[in-house]
Order: structure tokens, then C-alpha cells, then sequence
């Protein structure tokens, strides 16, 4: 009977390095089987990079040339307010010029008026006459008569 226990526990040595064999090449096998995954994966995560990379790379691509469109908008904008501002100063300093001259005429009309009571109407001048006079200066009523200017007229 110790022939049969002897080999019995050499039998049991022998299917457990035999167990123990496979167990190491099955864990060789998961661990191979895992450095592929992980290189595989690792490829993956790189190739992601590299399209993250290129995609980022193109927007900001995109970006620049929207920018320079919004600053040639900007600089378009820009010179056309001034232009507008430019046009507006002379306008303005073309309104203040035609109210000094028609306060200018309204006096003159107020003295002419009060001028005409005087004298009765149709005595001193005929209104039409000053009318045309106005609109036509070189067709003057009375082409000697004086003018009279002052020195706050030439302000713009």
C-alpha cells in the first residue's frame, strides 16, 4: 500500500506542476492577450489625439480668417463714420451759416417793413422788387446802393 500512496502523491506532484504549467501559460496567455489590448487601445488614444489635434488645428484656421473678415467689417465701418462725420460737420456748419443769413433777411424784411409804414405803402419800394433782388443779386433795385456787412457773418 505505500507503493500505491507513492504514487498517488507523485501523481498529485505531477498534475499539480502540470496545473501549475498551464495555469502559468494561461496567465501568460491573459497577460500577452492584455499587452495587445493595451497597445491597441494605446494606438486608439493616439489616433484620437492626432484628429482632436487636427480638428483644433482647422478651427483655428477658421477662427483667423473670420477675425480678419471682422476687422476689414471693423476698419469698412470705421473709415465710412468718419466719412458720415466728416459730412456731417459741413452740413452743420452749413445750417449755422444759412440761420445767420436768414436771421439776416428776416431783419432785413422787419426793416424794410417798418420802413414802409413810414413812408406809406408803395412809397419807399415795391415787395417784389426786394423778392427778386434777393434771389437775384446782380439784378439789384438799386444797383449803388450800399451794402452792409458785419464781421459775425463770416463765422462757420
Amino acid at each position: 500500500m505505500a507503493s500505491s500512496s507513492g504514487t498517488s502523491s507523485g501523481s498529485s506532484l505531477l498534475q499539480n506542476s502540470g496545473s501549475e504549467e498551464d495555469l502559468q501559460a494561461l496567465m501568460n496567455e491573459r497577460k500577452r492577450k492584455r499587452m495587445i489590448s493595451n497597445r491597441e487601445s494605446a494606438r486608439r488614444s493616439r489616433m484620437r489625439k492626432q484628429k482632436h489635434l487636427g480638428d483644433l488645428t482647422a478651427q483655428i484656421s477658421q477662427l483667423m480668417k473670420e477675425n480678419e473678415q471682422i476687422i476689414t467689417n471693423i476698419n469698412v465701418t470705421t473709415q465710412h463714420y468718419m466719412n458720415m462725420e466728416a459730412e456731417n460737420s459741413v452740413l452743420r456748419a452749413r445750417v449755422g451759416e444759412l440761420s445767420h443769413r436768414l436771421q439776416s433777411l428776416n431783419e432785413i424784411i422787419t426793416v424794410l417793413d417798418s420802413t414802409s409804414g413810414a413812408f406809406g405803402a408803395g412809397d419807399f419800394c415795391n415787395f417784389s422788387e426786394v423778392n427778386d433782388s434777393f434771389m437775384n443779386p446782380w439784378n439789384m433795385v438799386y444797383p449803388h446802393q450800399t451794402v452792409m456787412a458785419s464781421a459775425d457773418i463770416l463765422h462757420y
